[in-house]
This record gives C-alpha cells, sequence and structure tokens, in this order.
C-alpha cells in the first residue's frame, strides 16, 4: 500500500468511527421519547423536548 492510499483509509476509518462516537453522544444527550409519553399534544404542537 502506499501512502496516499493508507491517508485515505485512516480519513475513512476516522469519518466512520467518528461519526458513531457523535451520534452515541448525541443519543446520550438527548434521548428518544418513549412511546408512553407521547400524546397528541406533542404530535399537534410540533413541540420537542430539547
Amino acid at each position: 500500500m502506499n501512502t496516499s492510499a493508507i491517508a485515505l483509509m485512516i480519513f475513512a476509518m476516522v469519518t466512520v468511527w467518528g461519526g458513531l462516537v457523535l451520534a452515541v453522544i448525541h443519543l446520550i444527550r438527548h434521548p428518544d421519547v418513549p412511546i408512553e409519553h407521547v400524546t397528541e399534544d406533542y404530535i399537534s404542537d410540533e413541540k420537542h423536548p430539547d
């Protein structure tokens, strides 16, 4: 493997694994609303808990 192939491989790995880490951090900070807590008011008023 030449240098450009290794650099591209490292870039791709950082992109994929970094995206996974950022997605997990986002889900920890902003968890999904459990279906038991979803009401008609939540859907019709388009209120989103932040």
